[in-house]
């Protein structure tokens, strides 16, 4: 009887853990991280009888939990996409919504700056005119200001939630090493305490959310973690501390690196933090938010110094040349603070030529012989040619000045375009200063016989040079016998170009005559046409009375729809409109590569829950299952003592 009574008791309480263990997988269904467990049964033996093997009943050998490591990899490897490309796409779509917006956006101030430089040049002595022009160029310079202000917003909202980011990454690896270190005390060879195992496997996947992580088993059931290229962050019960610094180079940039209780920091690349929050934080960072501000720059930056540079070559109302309209743009220039205390160098960076500016970032680095000046958009390097310098050296449209006495590995960041859009500025505050004239002005005497026709006449850049102003008049003379001209300034060669041909002539010799050829000198552009007669006669000399005259004002108008950046390939507009199709693209691959992250999460979750989800209507089955088990147990037992109360009856 005792055995039988054994047998019912061992199957009372495998149906008791089987109930409790059903029971716990019901009121978890909801549980975030909740496997489902089983108790796992196994009989105890059995026992020789003479004419056989009796058993004796039943044990639970384990409660196990349903877990497939590849599918919770899985499920954590999609949930790390879904939070980067969720992060990203927030971001961008803020700048995004900025540069398209088609009234706060750039496009509409830039039409009415120019607009403004039309009107003033058809009415050239209105003071009205002028001072519109001056109006709407400070609008643009505003909006090119505000602009910067807004991404600059941005910029610093996601340095804020990378250090936000960078806190809670900690908090979980220290969790975790926690987490470890009790499991492994609580881990024997037959049981596992598998609420730990579920804690544990949440907390991956929320630290997964915020940068994908690798897992590797460790010792004593352990988990290592790891992310980028294999940089650790838990080593069984030790976390590993990150940190955040602002760049060596750039006070207004996070780098994040590893962290000691001593204040040491090693920073890491960016390149390391991929996935998750974290990830589409600095993906975003370093592509489309560094590549707008970069291109906003590169129009602001190539606007001031491509029409300044037509500005100066022209006359204001005072008679003048033309001075600055906008403000010199001077590029950022980073000088790294871990540069030898024993260097005394000094880079100066300013824009000086539209065309060859580009929206790259360089690093300027002294090798101990030579300074190289990198491009970062596609590694090309250039050398600083002669160091030290005698003058500055131009490279992709800036003026480089180096000074004072380097150290091997002194490092610079030169940024030519990142402030442009912020320090924008225009110069000019006296509407009379605009130089809309023309600083020469061309004529021929109504005394000529002959037909020959003078054009009006302009000045290049050349005319700048000191020297080269023309402060008389000028008189060419014809001689038809030779069929060429005489008169030009003694000590200026002259160059005559034909159909693209350009022909060069020594100071002080007649120029030959061809209808309507090109003459220039000393930066003074002209042609002649027609049939001059004998002895006729040109001239060429200052504006004198230039109030009325607008020629200068139409060359700064048609800077508008003028190749002029990227090496003569873009207009303002269209570099702007190609950022605005940039980013606007990035945002669209954003959204859609979310809509298929999502699905991707779905269809992980839903191959993860089969396995370890808790399905009520089978955990309901298995209650009444169970609950049948415990009870024809307890009829097993009662059985039992029956028949042991008849035993003892039979002996009275």
């Amino acid at each position: 009887m005792s055995s039988l009574l054994s047998i019912g008791k061992s199957g009372l309480l495998a149906a008791q853990v089987g109930l409790s263990t059903t029971g716990n997988n019901i009121t978890n269904a909801n549980t975030p991280g909740y496997n489902r467990q089983v108790a796992i049964q196994g009989d105890t033996g059995t026992q020789y009888q003479g004419f056989g093997y009796v058993g004796t009943g039943t044990e639970v050998e384990a409660v196990r939990r349903f877990y497939d490591n590849f599918l919770a990899t899985s499920l954590r490897n999609a949930e790390a996409n879904q939070a980067s490309l969720d992060a990203y796409s927030a971001q961008i779509g803020q700048i995004d919504n900025l540069l398209a917006d088609p009234t706060a956006g750039l496009s509409p101030a830039l039409q009415d700056f120019f607009n403004g430089v039309q009107n003033a040049t058809a009415s050239p002595a209105s003071s009205a005119a002028r001072q519109s022009l001056l109006s709407n160029a400070e609008s643009l310079a505003s909006r090119f200001q505000g602009m910067s202000a807004r991404l600059n917003e941005v910029a610093a909202g996601v340095n804020n939630q990378m250090v936000s980011n960078v806190g809670e990454i900690n908090a979980y690896a220290k969790k975790l090493a926690d987490i470890n270190n009790t499991i492994a005390g609580l881990t024997t060879s037959t049981a596992e305490p598998n609420d730990l195992l579920d804690k544990r496997d949440q907390m991956l996947t929320e630290l997964n959310k915020l940068v994908k992580v690798t897992v590797t088993p460790g010792d004593n059931n352990m988990l290592n973690v790891q992310f980028g290229t294999g940089q650790p962050l838990v080593v069984g019960n030790k976390p590993f501390q990150l940190g955040t610094s602002t760049s060596p180079t750039d006070a207004s940039r996070i780098t994040i690196g590893y962290a000691t209780d001593s204040g040491a920091f090693t920073e890491l690349p960016d390149t390391v933090f991929t996935g998750g929050q974290l990830g589409g934080l600095i993906e975003f960072r370093d592509g489309a938010m560094d590549r707008a501000q970069n291109s906003l720059g590169q129009v602001a930056a190539g606007l001031a110094t491509a029409f300044n540079a037509q500005h100066v070559l022209g006359q204001d109302q005072n008679g003048a040349l033309g001075t600055n309209f906008f403000n010199p743009i001077n590029a950022y220039v980073g000088t790294n603070t871990r540069n030898s205390p024993l260097s005394t160098a000094q880079v100066t960076a300013v824009v000086t030529d539209a065309g060859g500016l580009t929206a790259s970032d360089y690093s300027v680095d002294y090798d101990g012989t030579n300074f190289n000046v990198t491009r970062k958009s596609d590694g090309k390097i250039t050398q600083i040619n002669p160091f030290p310098q005698t003058t500055p050296q131009v490279i992709d449209g800036v003026s480089y000045s180096i000074t004072g006495t380097p150290q091997p590995k002194d490092n610079f960041l030169v940024r030519p375009t990142y402030n442009a859009a912020k320090d924008i500025t225009v110069a000019i505050k006296d509407r009379d200063k605009i130089a809309l004239a023309a600083p020469i002005a061309t004529a021929a005497p109504t005394t000529n016989v002959g037909n020959g026709k003078i054009s009006a006449g302009s000045v290049d850049k050349n005319y700048l040079t000191p020297g080269n102003a023309v402060t008389a008049p000028i008189t060419l003379t014809y001689d038809k016998a030779s069929g060429s001209f005489s008169g030009f300034p003694p000590n200026q060669d002259v160059t005559v170009t034909v159909n693209g041909t350009a022909t060069v002539y020594p100071a002080g010799t007649p120029v030959p005559y061809t209808d309507g050829a090109n003459i220039s000198f000393g930066g003074v552009n002209f042609a002649i046409s027609g049939t001059p007669a004998d002895l006729d006669t040109f001239t060429v000399g200052p504006n004198t009375s230039g109030v009325g005259d607008s020629r200068n004002g139409a060359l700064l108008g048609a800077l508008q729809t003028k190749n002029i950046l990227d090496n003569g390939a873009a207009t303002f507009q269209t570099t702007y409109a190609q950022m605005v199709n940039y980013v606007g693209t990035k945002a669209r691959e954003a959204q859609i590569s979310g809509t298929a992250a999502d699905a991707a999460v779905t269809q992980a979750t839903k191959a993860q829950q089969e396995v370890s989800g808790v399905n009520l209507d089978e955990e309901a089955a298995n209650l009444l299952r169970y609950q049948q088990a415990y009870q024809a147990s307890g009829k097993v037992m009662q059985v039992a003592s029956q028949l042991f109360d008849t035993v003892l009856s039979i002996g009275r």
